[in-house]
């Protein structure tokens, strides 16, 4: 088979199926029986972000008023966090409805990576916020003034509530897409450091350690910081289309070049489409010629089982030519 005839196999992958709900996913279509479906239930996310943009809206506007009230840095640091939350949700929440806009001639893979900059996004705000509570928590120190520990320990608590209802409307979705687990990350870090300003105010009622309030929102700076790196580390390598960090591709060359009539492998590229697709092509060199639609569409089927790689193009060469990778130092050779 000459490099050119592999127009079939070139785009062999794993087709999406239509959804119970009646929806078509954009679908690349042999004719085929096999295909993939995510586990994650998208309109359920939805509808979680859509809740827990409400009811934190809701507390952040009661727990920033009771913080100035009250003369809280901490309770205004936390309420500045939940804000920048509320904001991360809302980038979420819109990339995932961009993500399900069908292909076109100018998207060919549609809006799905726009989940990817929304991560990336959400991860840049928090970082945005951690500077701006910290550096008021310092100015604090300088000049300490009066808190009212009691208004303090209760808005917080109502806070834990909150967060942590927030957190589990994300549980079930945080395995399978980076925006639901920062979400849900989020949202249990945010009860953790209510519950913090729980305690500083109680303690700040009955010792009137003023100097608690600003120390605390250092340490939520500082949880908030640790808690977010990871997402900014691994949002920004899908924005360089690196490998997923849940994809070992040693392991995925090791398995295209045991596949039977594979002699040899080159330009294998694997990357993430969006925050719960991972993407791969390869040219494989078989000297004997295409094998036939079965094993390509075995291959395809494994490569979705063994290493979660939804979308794969395969192109089969016979190795008559010299086709090296054009990119020096990457993919596989």
């Amino acid at each position: 088979m000459t490099q050119d005839h592999h127009q079939h196999a070139g785009h062999a992958h794993a087709q999406e199926k239509k959804q119970d709900h009646g929806h078509d996913h954009d679908h690349d279509d042999h004719g085929h029986g096999h295909g993939h479906q995510h586990h994650i239930d998208p309109d359920g996310n939805r509808r979680a972000f859509a809740l827990a943009i409400a009811i934190n809206m809701v507390f952040v506007a009661i727990e920033f008023t009771y913080g100035f009230i009250a003369n809280s840095t901490a309770l205004m640091a936390d309420a500045g966090h939940n804000l920048s939350d509320v904001l991360g949700l809302g980038l979420a929440l819109g990339a995932a409805m961009l993500a399900r806009r069908a292909p076109n001639r100018h998207f060919t893979y549609g809006l799905r990576s726009s989940s990817i900059l929304a991560a990336l996004g959400n991860a840049l705000l928090l970082m945005m916020a951690c500077g701006a509570i910290g550096w008021e928590a310092v100015q604090r120190f300088n000049e300490p003034a009066a808190v009212a520990g009691w208004t303090v320990s209760i808005v917080a608590l109502v806070g834990v509530a909150i967060n942590g209802i927030s957190a589990w409307l994300f549980m079930s979705g945080s395995k399978d897409d980076i925006n639901v687990r920062a979400a849900y990350q989020h949202m249990a870090a945010d009860a953790a450091i209510s519950l913090g300003v729980v305690v500083s105010g109680v303690a700040i009622a009955y010792t009137g350690w003023s100097w608690l309030d600003p120390a605390v929102s250092l340490v939520i700076v500082a949880l908030i910081v640790l808690s977010t790196w990871s997402l900014l580390r691994e949002s920004l390598r899908m924005v360089l289309a690196a490998v997923p960090a849940n994809v070992d591709p040693h392991q995925v060359s090791a398995f295209l070049h045991e596949r039977a009539g594979v002699s040899d492998i080159h330009d294998l590229h694997i990357w993430a489409m969006s925050t719960t697709e991972t993407a791969l092509t390869a040219h494989l060199v078989m000297p004997d010629g295409y094998p036939g639609d079965q094993q390509i569409d075995d291959i395809v089927d494994q490569l979705k089982e063994k290493f979660k790689i939804h979308h794969c193009t395969l192109q089969i060469e016979q190795g008559t030519t010299n086709h090296g990778c054009s990119l020096h130092g990457h993919g596989a050779h």
